[in-house]
């Protein structure tokens, strides 16, 4: 079955090497164009490409892939199916209507549930219990069409973004190969969604990221998890009478009662902070300009720091 895939991210990046590893016949990839990051501004390749520059096959990175010129361009190629995963853009109806058995889209959330561009941070912010992989007919509506399959998977209290988005992915690969089969064979059965369970995962803002310490501790931890390895929850800390961004990376629920970001316990191998209702355990902390540390590390040589 000749396949083209689209996908940019890490997540992506990763179901495209599974693939490619038990020999799907993909024949182009499609990901973002390069874009420039950290101080210096360089340039640099999505997750995806990098993956694709170690083999032969042609990459394209247009700016609007649904223009007719560049659909024009992938029906050369006669391709049975799309694969979408993790893309970043709404594929239109002229490239949905290319492959002979359709396009069919990864999504990292049991749909209907959590439809968007940040399923896995929106349920591990709301303390979901479980999640999943959902396999999809591609429809022009956003994370709306069929689901031909689901994979489930549990949240621990402990897991982060990091860790979760890997879990996922590792269990995408299979069940994308599993789908595949069963539409080469003509055995694919998909299934609606119920259209009275949909939410929505609506994509990350900057000011989110911010610790709000009179939120409950089981919320800051779990905005914490969401955002871990990065881009981090942070609040500001005052050291050495500067005041600096100071990312939280791991915690814990603990007890105690206090104001609001007052320092309950610090010791060296100890920090407890006060919440609106009960308090949170550091586990690992970054300062700014600084390397994330586990917080007994942290706490040897930064003997005086407060929060606010």
């Amino acid at each position: 079955m000749k396949t083209v895939f689209f996908g940019t991210s890490k997540f992506a990046a990763r179901v495209f090497s599974f693939l490619l590893q038990n020999k799907l016949d993909i024949v182009a990839v499609v990901t973002r164009p390069d874009k420039p990051k950290g101080r210096s501004q360089q340039l640099l390749p999505p997750p995806v490409k990098e993956e694709a520059l170690k083999t032969h096959l042609p990459i394209y990175q247009p700016l609007k892939a649904s223009t007719s010129e560049f659909a024009a361009q992938l029906a050369h190629y006669a391709p049975d199916l799309f694969i979408v995963v993790a893309y970043g853009e709404i594929i239109k109806t002229n490239l949905l209507q290319i492959p002979k058995f359709g396009s069919i889209n990864v999504h990292a959330s049991l749909l209907p549930k959590y439809r968007g561009a940040a399923p896995i941070h929106r349920a591990l912010m709301a303390g979901e219990a479980e999640t999943g992989v959902s396999i999809m007919d591609m429809v022009l509506e956003m994370d709306a069409g069929d689901v031909y399959a689901q994979v489930k998977t549990p949240i621990p209290e402990t897991m982060t973004w990091g860790e979760l988005d890997q879990t996922l992915s590792d269990l995408a690969g299979p069940a994308l190969l599993r789908v595949i089969g069963d539409l080469a064979q003509g055995r694919a059965q998909k299934t609606p969604q119920n259209l009275a369970e949909v939410t929505f995962a609506s994509k990350l803002s900057a000011e989110e990221e911010k610790i709000c310490w009179n939120r409950p501790a089981h919320e800051i931890h779990n905005l914490i998890r969401a955002l871990s390895p990065f881009p981090g929850a942070w609040c500001l800390a005052e050291v050495g009478g500067q005041k600096k961004r100071f990312k939280i990376k791991k915690s814990e629920v603990a007890q105690g009662e206090g104001i609001p970001g007052q320092t309950l316990i610090f010791n060296r191998q100890n920090w407890v902070v006060a919440c609106g209702q009960r308090a949170l355990r550091l586990l690992e902390v970054q300062l700014e300009g600084k390397k994330p540390m586990l917080v007994e590390e942290f706490l040897r040589g930064n003997p005086a720091i407060s929060l606010g």
